[in-house]
Parts: C-alpha cells; structure tokens; sequence
C-alpha cells in the first residue's frame, strides 16, 4: 500500500510490477478494514483496470 487517507478512505497501492493504481472509498469500504497504513501489504480485486476490493493480505478475497 502507497498511501491511504483516513478522510476520504482513498489511497493507491503499488502492483509488483511497480504500477501505482489508486482505489477509492468504495473499494476501501468494501472489505472488512478500517484503516491502512503505509507499506502495509494488501490484496486487492480489480475489474475493468479499476480497485473494487482492498484487504490485508492476511484476510481471504472475496471469491
């Protein structure tokens, strides 16, 4: 995870690839979290080239 704001519940996470994608308060508020910090490591669902989902990477995805 690049950067979350607590605020809008928005942010952006860094893919392997080094890609920053951003996500935003739907996705966020679609899992189970109610914060992030940076660095920490998430799993994500993405439709479309879009974040839909975010969780730790400790947490399942939704299948």
């Amino acid at each position: 995870m690049r950067i979350f704001d607590p605020e809008t519940r928005a942010g952006s996470v860094f893919l392997d690839d080094g890609t920053e994608v951003p996500f935003d308060a739907a996705a966020f508020d679609a899992g189970p979290l109610r914060l992030l910090r940076s660095g920490q490591r998430v799993n994500i669902v993405m439709d479309g080239g879009l974040i839909t989902y975010v969780t730790l990477s400790t947490f399942p995805v939704p299948g």
